[in-house]
């Protein structure tokens, strides 16, 4: 299971952190990554986190904004998110890849949790 929490509402430029928890299974062992869903729009990978957490990849459009990072003695996971735009409204989820190194696959997601950036 994986329970997030975070998001709200900001105004642009400012920032955001979201938390992912995991449960029932070895969190250090799984890659983890976050994704978005806009309205009307499919699923975007924003990025991913190797289970140890020494790299962390990311999605053409994040431009530095977005930074991913775990904890894995707290088996959590981050994203804080900088310079927030409107565009970046969407709901956010956390997802387990199936292996130590898939931070692309989403193996099983969270909740989501919505952001709303306004003008």
């Amino acid at each position: 299971q994986l329970l997030q929490s975070g998001g709200g509402l900001a105004q642009s430029g400012e920032s955001l952190t979201l938390s992912c928890v995991g449960s029932g299974f070895t969190f250090g062992n799984y890659a983890m990554s976050w994704a978005r869903q806009a309205p009307r729009k499919g699923l975007e990978w924003i990025g991913g986190i190797y289970s140890d957490g020494s790299e962390a990849l990311y999605a053409d459009f994040v431009q530095g904004r977005f930074t991913i990072f775990r904890d894995n003695a707290k088996n959590t996971l981050y994203l804080e998110m900088k310079s927030l735009k409107p565009e970046d409204s969407a709901l956010y989820y956390c997802a387990r890849g199936s292996t130590h190194s898939a931070v692309r696959e989403y193996h099983f997601l969270g909740q989501g949790t919505q952001v709303t950036v306004s003008s």
